[in-house]
């Protein structure tokens, strides 16, 4: 039976979760949550859905929320095949003629084939690269005019951001005041790259528990086969290590992105994970 969410389902869907995290190839997007209160908290304004057994169990999770221009599906989760399509129907009828878009692991074949069977099309794929801490050799000190800042007036940020890539373009809509606080959150480091009183490229990193991950890494285009964005990758991974509790520092890069994946290789990190992304358009509408 699909339905609604109960707040008694909590506990179901945590051990799903549980489920999910002991490999990575059963990877979606799914809650952060791993507690019945929090996941109740995180809920909130969404829909969810479940699949049940005759017994009221919970075994399967699928939800939608508003993300970007359309919505965003988390899951489908299940631990039995056979119920992903019947659940993401049951989610896609909730829609309201809106984009979708869903990311599953790359060797998530069970949702990566319920997904496309129900019309979603592959955008591209992120593939993610790691450094241990231990693997980071000496980072050797910047040379002549060159310097770091931990720190960027908002003007500065929002020219290297804009001018990095063509599709970053979510912070260009933030206010001064969600920008400021983003960027003076103690769990976010800021490393821009200085020629002089220049800034040449920047690099962001988002503190995690145990992992720290390079969200942002870009060189001003003009300033570009210089070395400077492997001297940023160094420098703001060093710095994401001198907090004790960090284990590892993440990157990222998009299947068309074939000078960031030979700069982290070249760095020494080791690919972890690939992601694809999804997604369904309206009918009558080309993704």
């Amino acid at each position: 039976m699909i339905r609604t969410l109960q707040a008694s389902d909590g506990p179901d869907v945590i051990s799903l979760l549980s489920w999910m995290d002991d490999a990575p190839e059963r990877e979606v997007f799914a809650p952060d949550a791993r507690t019945p209160d929090d996941l109740a908290d995180e809920n909130m304004g969404k829909t969810c859905l479940v699949a049940a057994d005759d017994l009221g169990s919970v075994t399967a999770f699928a939800a939608l929320s508003p993300f970007q221009d359309g919505l965003l599906l988390e899951g489908p989760l299940s631990e039995t095949p056979d119920t992903l399509p019947r659940l993401l129907s049951a989610a896609l009828s909730h829609n309201d003629q809106q984009s979708v878009y869903a990311f599953s692991a790359r060797d998530n074949l069970p949702v990566r084939e319920a997904l496309e069977a129900a019309g979603f099309m592959p955008m591209h794929t992120t593939d993610f690269y790691r450094l241990q801490r231990g693997q980071l050799g000496k980072v050797g000190a910047l040379a002549g005019e060159l310097h770091l800042s931990q720190t960027a007036d908002l003007d500065t940020y929002r020219a290297l951001y804009r001018a990095s890539e063509d599709t970053w373009s979510e912070r260009l809509q933030w206010s001064e005041a969600q920008l400021a606080a983003h960027l003076h959150a103690p769990d976010v480091l800021l490393s821009v790259l200085m020629r002089g009183d220049k800034a040449l490229g920047f690099a962001e990193t988002e503190l995690d528990g145990e992992l720290a991950r390079m969200t942002y890494l870009a060189v001003h285009p003009a300033e570009r086969g210089q070395g400077y964005g492997k001297l940023l990758l160094l420098h703001a991974a060093q710095a994401a290590f001198e907090q004790p509790e960090i284990r590892a520092v993440q990157v990222r890069a998009h299947d068309h992105e074939g000078a960031a994946r030979a700069l982290y290789a070249h760095a020494g990190l080791t690919h972890c994970r690939s992601v694809v992304t999804y997604v369904l358009e309206p009918e009558g509408e080309e993704a």
